[in-house]
Parts: structure tokens; C-alpha cells; sequence
């Protein structure tokens, strides 16, 4: 007789159902099932499917969805809720139908055509936590969806849900259309007490995000160059912490290449502005142009050029970002612009060839590494007080040392200790540099706490860097303070929704709730790190343990298999030299998980 297939997965479950249901069936049964049939043939089936969501079942008042995209489903729900009070609006209100959701993302089990599991399980208790016509969900889902949608997020506090083992933070969707950058309105009254929304800053700032600029020079490989310009401005504009939210290159840098909507770049990024420009390059001629657009609108609110010479560079980038700040905020004081005015070299060949090495470290290849490693030398040779090439150059051999690439890994060491010692002899007011430096004091070296003293340094000059705020995250981490790094790594995610690097920032998210003894949170950060970057090595090593932590050997084995393609050379003997854990337990914990699922030792 064969089994019926079990298959296991990470999910976003949207389950429904109508508020009031019986008291409206006591009042007008015929009318109401007519009515609520009429809602979901028309209504919530066809926008289940064009959010590729899948109907799993319907029961009674209910329904129970399955969507492979967070975002996926609270659009939907959002939609769904939108056009049902829409509709509500020219009905009695003791008549009205509305309909309650809750969202949770989480691993199922899948059974033939139903699912099954803590993440259905958690959903539905979510939709009964829902006001009437409102949308409850889980903090995984608001973390994953914060700053994609116009919509806010209000904190109502862990809840003990039914047969739930842990407290689940919740979240209530707030429906009413928010502008890109608005914060969220105040919570409402939640079991008798005031629940107050999380704090964001950031939210009540101008936000901005700098896209890629575009190169007009007749040569393709002055690419390089345009973007260099773009992290030349994005760091400047960084500097005005007080009067701007400046979202990371890394999200903006997705649109590249891309034919975009202003529109839609302030929709996904969650931005009011948005800066484009151009760079034209002829012989020591430079022309930059640049354009500052309300994303709300579509409405040009400023544009100029620059021009002048190569040797110019620094006063041009400096100058456009002056004027996007003075037409952002008319108020700025003089002495924060003359903060932006510093010129960080004299040579401006030196700045070429960091920049240069900057786009070859994002191909994040071992080519492109090893180019990127001889540029910053490059640019040291060429400027020896210019501290940028030095974090840089640290970004590059911890990088190869998290990937297996160095091949002699003392020389490595030695060499980047020299390029910390030189960046806190000449650059300790270059956030980017001392960030690097702490990073890789506690990365190479082991010295979590020298290297988050550092990092914290850093973010003092510069709060919104997103590269930054992972590093925290993970140094956080190894120090045994994995809800410090889960706080950093959310605001990372937060400057920068879009990044090429999430995988990064989820894995740093699956290392912090593995070291908080959360193994399932653990395995499903791991399994969307991996659905970003399936060759991301530290994400396999967390899948592997949190799965034989909880039991669920195949899915340990699964990773295992892929574990030992990616670094043949891992026993748990050596595992030291690729994960820098400073509590024992930590350590003793992870090679617990790793032996269960067969790494030899």
C-alpha cells in the first residue's frame, strides 16, 4: 500500500474568516451566504490569484490561502480589505459582512491539495486576534513586508497564542494608504491598554533614495565610474543623519539597467524622494546632472548641473549633494554643509582606483576579489592617508575567508592587522573604515568585543549605513547577544528593502535565533537566505543544526549534502576557523547540531 508524500516547506498562510458570522446567519441566512459567495467569487478568488496565492480550502465562513511571497500575501489581504469596506460603505452596518485575516510565514507541511503545521496554526489564531475588517500579522511576516507596501505596521505586543508554545509578536496592518516615509499612526486601545507603535525615526525624516547614476561617457567600462559617484553622494547625504533617511546603495543599485517609475521605486524603497543623474566623462571634463523628484508624485522639485574638472570630483559630488539637501530641507544649518564639504584625499587617482576595486568587490566573485584586493593597494600606493581603500581592502580577505579562498590564511591575518592598525592611526573619522576594521578585529582575529566597541564608533559617525548595521548584527551575535543583533539586523533590512545582499542580512537574522535557542526561527531564516543565494555557506551550517536540533533529520541531511559541495574541507574540528562563537555554549551547541546531522568530525 504506498504513503501518501509529505513535503515540508516555508510558506506564507493567509487564513480568513467572517466577524459576526452566526449573528449574521440569525438575522438573514439566505442573504448572507448568498452574499459572502458573491464576496469570494468575485472578490477574494481573483485577487488570490493574481497574487499567485493558492486557495487551499474553504470552510464555512472561512478560508485558508497559501502564498510562496510574504509580500504576496498582505498585498492581497490589503486588497481584499480595501475594496470590502469599499463595498461595505452603502450597507447598514448591522448587516455588513466583514472579514478577518491573520498572516503568519512559517514551515508547513503540505498533504496532497492541504497544509498543515504551526504555520497554518498560527495564522488562524492571528485571524482571531483581527478587528473586524482588519489584517493581524506575526512579526516575521512585518519584518519581511515593512517598507513594501503603502501600508504601516502597529505593534500590539506578544500574545500567548492557543496551543502555541512561545509568545508571538503582533502587528496590525494598518490600512489607510501611507505616504512613502509617513510614520505610522498611534495604536488604538488594545485589551484595555494603549499598545504604542514601535519608535522610527527614521520614518519622520525625508527620506531619499540615490539610483544608479547613468553613464554617458562613450566607453562601457566607465560604468565604474557613475557608480562610484552615486557612493561618493549616497555617503554624503549620509552625513546629514539629523535631516535625512538615505537608503543604502544596495537597494538602489537593483535598479540598475532597469527602465523604472519613480513612483514605484518610492512604493518598494519607501522613500518621498528620489535623486537620478547622469555622469558624462571626456578626457579631465566631467559633467554631473542630477534631478531630486517627489516619488509621491512624479514631480520634478530640482535639477542642475555640475561641471569642472576630474580634479574637481570631490567639490562636484559635494555640490550636488549640498543642493539636494538645500532643496530638501531649506533649514540646514551652514556648518553641517561645511561637515559634507571635506574633501577625503587629494588624489583623485587614488579615489579612481577605489572606486574601480568598489565594483569589482560587488561582483562578489573570487575574480573579482582578488581585482578588487590589488586596486585598493592601488589606491593606497597612490594616496597612503586616504583610510576608505583600507576598510575595503578588510571587506576583501574577510570575505575570503568566509568563502575558503585564502590560501594562506596567517599571511591574510598579518596583513589585515596592519590595515586596522593604519585606519585607527589615519582614519577614525571615516565611518566606512573604522566599521571594516571592527569587523574584521572580530571576524579574523576573534576580538568580538575590541570590534564592536569599533562598529559602535562607527554608527555614532553614521547610524543608516545598512553594511554596518550587519556587521553589528553578526559581531552582536558571536558575543552572545543574539536580540541586540536581531534589533541591528532589522534596521538594516529597514534602510535598505531591496538589498542584493538580504541573504546576508537573513542569515545574520538565522545565526541570532539559533544562538537564542530558537531552532525552527533559526531553520526558517536559514531556508530564505538560501532561496536568495542557495550557495551561501554560514546559511547551509545553520540550516544543517537547527533542523537535526529539532529532528528533522532529512532536511538536516539535505543540507548536509549541499554543505560538503560547498566546503569540502569542513569537520567539526575545524569549525572554529569559519564561525567566531565567544560563549561555549554557543559553540558546543552548533557542533551538538552538526554531528547529529553527520558532519565527520
Amino acid at each position: 500500500m504506498s504513503q501518501t508524500r509529505l513535503d515540508r516547506r516555508l510558506s506564507a498562510v493567509l487564513a480568513a474568516d467572517v466577524a459576526g458570522y452566526s449573528r449574521l446567519i440569525g438575522l438573514d441566512e439566505e442573504g448572507t451566504v448568498s452574499a459572502l459567495k458573491a464576496h469570494r467569487t468575485a472578490l477574494f478568488e481573483p485577487r488570490i490569484a493574481h497574487h499567485r496565492g493558492r486557495l487551499v480550502k474553504t470552510t464555512g465562513d472561512g478560508l485558508l490561502v497559501e502564498f510562496p511571497s510574504v509580500v504576496d500575501a498582505v498585498r492581497c489581504a490589503v486588497d481584499v480589505q480595501r475594496e470590502m469596506a469599499r463595498r461595505n460603505g452603502e450597507i447598514a452596518p448591522d448587516r455588513r459582512i466583514e472579514f478577518r485575516i491573520g498572516i503568519h510565514v512559517g514551515d508547513i507541511v503540505a498533504e496532497q491539495d492541504d497544509i498543515f503545521g504551526d504555520g497554518v496554526n498560527i495564522a488562524a489564531r492571528l485571524e482571531a486576534l483581527a478587528e473586524p475588517g482588519g489584517i493581524s500579522v506575526s512579526a516575521r511576516v512585518q519584518e519581511d513586508a515593512e517598507g513594501r507596501l503603502d501600508v504601516a505596521f502597529v505593534d500590539d505586543g506578544q500574545h500567548q497564542l492557543k496551543n502555541i508554545a512561545r509568545p508571538v509578536r503582533v502587528y496590525r496592518v494598518q490600512l489607510a494608504p501611507v505616504a512613502p516615509g509617513a510614520a505610522p499612526r498611534p495604536a488604538a486601545a488594545v485589551a484595555g491598554a494603549v499598545v504604542a507603535a514601535p519608535p522610527m525615526p527614521a520614518s519622520e525624516l525625508p527620506s531619499i533614495a540615490v539610483m544608479p547614476f547613468q553613464n554617458l561617457t562613450s566607453e562601457a567600462d566607465q560604468d565604474y565610474f557613475a557608480d562610484g559617484v552615486v557612493d561618493d553622494v549616497i555617503n554624503g547625504l549620509s552625513r546629514y543623519r539629523t535631516l535625512l533617511f538615505v537608503i543604502a546603495r544596495n537597494s538602489t543599485f537593483t535598479y540598475k539597467g532597469r527602465a523604472v517609475d519613480v513612483k514605484q521605486v518610492g512604493r518598494e524603497l519607501n522613500v518621498r524622494y528620489v535623486l537620478e543623474g547622469s555622469v558624462r566623462r571626456a578626457g579631465n571634463r566631467l559633467r554631473i546632472g542630477g534631478q531630486l523628484i517627489d516619488a509621491t508624485t512624479a514631480v520634478q522639485i530640482w535639477s542642475d548641473r555640475f561641471e569642472g574638472e576630474i580634479e574637481d570630483i570631490f567639490a562636484l559630488q559635494d555640490r550636488v549633494a549640498e543642493s539636494v539637501v538645500g532643496a530638501l530641507v531649506p533649514q540646514v544649518r551652514e556648518a553641517e554643509m561645511n561637515r559634507a564639504r571635506r574633501t577625503p584625499t587629494e588624489s583623485v587617482d587614488s579615489h579612481l582606483a577605489y572606486m574601480q576595486a568598489l565594483g569589482f568587490f560587488h561582483t562578489w566573485s573570487r575574480d573579482g576579489l582578488e581585482k578588487a584586493l590589488q586596486l585598493c593597494y592601488r589606491a593606497i600606493e597612490l594616496d597612503p592617508n586616504y583610510a576608505t581603500p583600507y576598510g575595503l581592502a578588510l571587506n576583501c580577505f574577510c570575505l575570503r575567508r568566509t568563502a575558503g579562498w585564502a590560501a594562506d590564511r596567517a599571511h591574510d591575518n598579518a596583513e589585515a592587522r596592519r590595515l586596522c592598525d593604519r585606519v585607527l592611526e589615519i582614519g577614525r573619522d571615516n565611518f566606512l573604515a573604522v566599521a571594516s576594521s571592527g569587523f574584521a578585529m572580530a571576524s579574523l582575529f576573534g576580538e568580538c568585543e575590541q570590534g564592536a566597541a569599533l562598529i559602535d564608533e562607527s554608527l555614532k559617525l553614521n547610524p543608516n549605513a545598512s553594511a554596518t548595521l550587519v556587521q553589528s548584527g553578526f559581531v552582536r551575535t558571536w558575543l552572545g547577544e543574539p536580540e541586540l543583533a536581531i534589533h541591528q539586523l532589522q534596521r538594516a533590512m529597514r534602510n535598505s528593502p531591496v538589498d542584493v545582499l538580504m541573504f546576508s542580512m537573513h542569515t545574520g537574522m538565522a545565526l541570532a535565533h539559533f544562538v537564542a535557542r530558537r531552532d525552527d526561527e533559526a531553520y526558517a531564516w536559514a531556508e530564505k537566505a538560501l532561496q536568495r543565494n542557495p550557495l551561501a555557506s554560514p546559511a547551509v551550517r545553520i540550516a544543517v543544526a537547527s533542523a537535526a536540533l529539532l529532528g528533522r533529520l532529512p532536511d538536516a541531511t539535505k543540507y548536509l549534502s549541499l554543505l560538503r559541495q560547498l566546503d569540502p574541507g569542513l569537520l567539526l574540528s575545524n569549525l572554529a576557523d569559519r564561525v567566531n562563537l565567544s560563549r561555549p555554549q554557543d559553540r558546543e551547541r552548533l557542533v551538538e547540531g552538526l554531528r547529529k546531522a553527520g558532519l565527520p568530525e
